[in-house]
């Protein structure tokens, strides 16, 4: 079951049950003023302990918590399952968010003035921000919602940013008027300026150590997304330095490995020819992951005029079982203005990456690997630049539990307690679809650094 919760977890996830636990499962945040997920109250004849156990769907009998525990001695179940409600709402607030960027997406493209103040890419960013917030407060209790990202609530609040703040809060309640579709009550009436600011100030935090926060990418890939190409949004919740779960949303992932070397205009023409259906589908998806579990997933987008319904039709997916560098494929990341491609792509070659390598954007790497598109990711960021935690948090995870690795240059796993960089990264990044391919990559860096100019 993609959700890896019981099957009493993955009955509340269908029918919109979210809430607090109590004994009769009614929908909807106690703690909220509107229920967080659409109402179906449905009571249950049976009152549960506080540890749920669970409905076997291949014969429904129910478990007692003692007999539980057995059946787990003999491995007939899975451990505990943490952080499934917020998996659920992550989730939804990624496919929401990925909605608003696809409405938007016409728009920016026709946008030469991509980096004015209030273009719409900037409009997508906030408003992605301002979405994932209400969603996430709506559903878990806004005492329980700290985001760490890059758009924060001052580059709204300025006085001279008033036609921008009147932008993002009309897309944010254009995208709030659809959130039927995706299981979640929209507000009674319209947000406000003085809400939509009061919802991003949330966004404020600098990271910790310790506790719990969500590490949010809005918009990652503007040069993808600029030119109609691929971008993602990333969610993922980080406790106490540690990535638990991890949420990728790709609006223009190929779902086609050959499909990567063609511009999104061709792709759009193919799916024009060939149209997605639930089951099927040709370009756009959800990645996601949380950590123990061994396994990640994904889903396609919300089609036009569907309503989404958990597991929305979620596949598992697995890195690749490639282990010889010669044969592996290596992503070759498209912006150069934080990394050295020189170094990189001379190291791919000499370690003996010689298949045609992906040209892929920023988190799509992890996304491509994920999926066994590719076996290998490096990124050396130029002297002087610090990689930020929200652009690797979700797309890390998500390798790791489909079976990839995940370090820095010298083997050492990122750590991301250090605040809003990853600070004790040593040199760079590399990702793989093994240990193998990992070591080689490993030992190769060690060899090459000494004579590169970084």
């Amino acid at each position: 079951m993609p959700l890896y919760c019981s099957s009493l977890c993955a009955n509340m996830a269908q029918t919109l049950k979210l809430g607090k636990r109590n004994e009769n499962f009614i929908c909807g945040h106690a703690q909220t003023k509107d229920s967080c997920f659409m109402s179906q109250h449905h009571k249950s004849t049976n009152t549960l302990p506080t540890h749920i156990a669970s409905v076997s769907k291949s014969d429904q009998s129910f478990s007692s918590p003692v007999i539980e525990e057995d059946r787990k001695l003999l491995g007939l179940v899975s451990e505990p399952e943490e952080y499934c409600r917020e998996l659920d709402v992550a989730v939804r607030a990624v496919q929401m968010s990925c909605f608003i960027c696809q409405k938007l997406q016409d728009t920016w493209i026709s946008n030469s003035q991509i980096n004015h103040p209030y273009s719409p890419l900037t409009v997508a960013g906030l408003s992605v921000n301002t979405i994932v917030s209400w969603i996430l407060s709506k559903c878990l209790g806004s005492g329980n919602v700290s985001i760490v990202t890059e758009k924060d609530v001052q580059t709204l609040s300025n006085t001279n940013k008033s036609e921008l703040l009147e932008a993002v809060v009309k897309t944010v309640n254009e995208c709030l008027a659809e959130a039927p579709r995706f299981g979640v009550e929209e507000p009674k009436s319209a947000l406000g300026t003085s809400e939509v600011l009061e919802i991003i100030s949330c966004s404020n935090l600098v990271g910790s150590p310790s506790g719990r926060f969500w590490a949010l990418s809005p918009l990652d890939g503007k040069m993808g997304s600029a030119c109609g190409d691929q971008y993602a949004v990333g969610l993922s919740l980080i406790e106490d330095g540690e990535v638990v779960l991890g949420v990728l949303g790709c609006p223009n992932y190929p779902m086609r490995k050959d499909w990567f070397s063609y511009h999104l205009s061709y792709q759009r023409m193919i799916s024009m020819l060939t149209p997605p259906n639930s089951e099927t589908w040709n370009k756009g998806c959800i990645i996601y992951a949380k950590r123990g579990s061994r396994k990640a997933w994904i889903q396609p987008l919300l089609h036009v005029n569907k309503k989404y319904v958990w597991p929305n039709h979620a596949k598992q997916v697995s890195v690749s079982s490639v282990d010889n560098l010669a044969l592996a494929t290596f992503c070759q990341p498209i912006e150069k203005a934080n990394s050295s491609h020189t170094f990189t792509e001379g190291l791919a070659q000499s370690v003996g990456l010689s298949n045609q390598p992906l040209r892929v954007f920023n988190m799509m790497k992890y996304a491509a690997i994920a999926c066994g598109h590719a076996e290998v990711f490096m990124k050396f960021a130029r002297a002087g630049y610090k990689e930020k935690i929200w652009d690797h948090a979700a797309g890390a995870i998500i390798i790791q539990e489909a079976g990839g690795m995940v370090t820095d240059a010298k083997g050492n796993p990122l750590d991301f307690s250090k605040g809003l960089n990853l600070e004790s990264l040593d040199r760079g990044i590399v990702a793989s679809a093994g240990t193998a391919l990992h070591e080689k990559i490993i030992d190769a860096v060690d060899a090459s650094w000494v004579s590169s100019c970084l």
